[in-house]
């Protein structure tokens, strides 16, 4: 599949050692400044009355900007612009949902509760169940396949596919098909929920807190908040993370469940857990958080950190677009999809149904 990863992995193999000190930054440089460009022309549509009477904010529209160039004048992108596309929406992304923390309270933060974690729990454990029902009972799918594309939509997209693949030991064929299943849901879901919103009959709160428990990606959940409203985004971000950091615990119980069915040898098991991914930006997104609590910062300090993370995440959600290749629907294959698709429903309708009950 034609991913950001396997462009930047092509780039990488053509650093030579004599210019390895150089060449990196030179070839972050140009897919930077075109993600950088795209997402100042996103702030300067959200600021025209048409897009403002559409609710469509620079978020919203950056992806839709990166869509469409990804799949038009961008549909063969040069390799040299892979490595600052990767970075955008990889660094950069998790960067602004850092600083996004200076904007959240501890108060806020404790205002979802318990219900809100056992909501969480509750939507990754049913999920990636689900997933392994229909994907390998039913559909008779790959076991590798089912558990990247039931750990992607369950947990947080993307990131959780990449860090559950060193645990089941997938194929990069089988990383490439999850990972694109959670964009394309991943997007329909970000532009659906704020459509469905006046239906719901839920407070900004508690929409948020649907779109955090159920929205595959990080970057989607950011969007479809802001879509709504600043209360909404928060309340969508603060469930989001608490899902997120869930991603740690959940690689452990899989690699104790998988790990000793592959190998006799205790060591192997030992070394398969010293690469599970530790999610820190969630942990440095609670401590920016924790500083907003107990320091009162200067309004210009809070407002430009304000407008500085707005647009990294504008920035991550450009990359996100021009790595949404349409084609990539095709290159997934009949079965993924549907397995995606009755994931997305799930989510959508479960989790729903879900947030209904635990959430006041």
């Amino acid at each position: 599949m034609n991913t950001a990863e396997q462009q930047t992995a092509a780039a990488d193999t053509k650093i030579t050692k004599g210019t390895a000190a150089e060449s990196p930054k030179k070839q972050i440089v140009p897919g930077l400044a075109l993600v950088a460009t795209l997402a100042g022309a996103a702030f300067f549509l959200a600021q025209q009355s048409w897009f403002q009477r559409m609710s469509m904010g620079p978020l919203t529209l950056a992806i839709v900007l990166g869509i469409v160039a990804g799949n038009t004048v961008l549909r063969n992108q040069p390799i040299i612009l892979a490595n600052g596309i990767f970075l955008a929406k990889g660094l950069l992304l998790r960067l602004g949902i850092i600083l996004y923390g200076f904007g959240i309270t501890f108060q806020q933060i404790s205002a979802v509760g318990v219900n809100g974690v056992l909501l969480d729990a509750t939507m990754i454990a049913s999920t990636f169940a689900m997933a392994q029902l229909i994907g390998r009972r039913w559909m008779k799918m790959e076991k590798e396949t089912t558990i990247l594309i039931g750990a992607g939509a369950s947990i947080c997209g993307a990131a959780a596919v990449l860090a559950t693949e060193p645990v089941v030991k997938g194929r990069s064929d089988q990383v490439s098909v999850a990972v694109a299943t959670v964009v394309i849901f991943g997007t329909i879901s970000m532009f659906l929920y704020p459509l469905m919103y006046p239906l719901l009959n839920m407070t900004e709160h508690q929409y948020g807190i649907y779109v955090g428990s159920t929205i595959h990606e990080v970057a989607q959940v950011v969007a479809a908040g802001q879509a709504i409203s600043t209360e909404a985004a928060n309340s969508a971000i603060i469930e989001k993370m608490v899902r997120v950091m869930m991603l740690a615990p959940f690689l452990l119980i899989l690699a104790n469940i998988r790990l000793p069915s592959r190998s006799a040898n205790a060591g192997v098991g030992k070394k398969e857990r010293q690469k599970l991914v530790i999610p820190w930006f969630a942990v440095l997104f609670l401590a920016a958080a924790a500083v907003n609590s107990v320091i009162a910062m200067p309004s210009m300090a809070t407002n430009a950190i304000r407008h500085v993370d707005l647009f990294l995440l504008s920035m991550a959600m450009t990359a996100l677009g021009l790595s949404t290749q349409v084609s990539a629907i095709r290159r997934a294959g009949l079965r993924p999809l549907i397995l995606a698709g009755c994931l997305f429903a799930f989510l959508t309708v479960g989790g729903y149904v879900l947030n209904r009950l635990l959430i006041s």
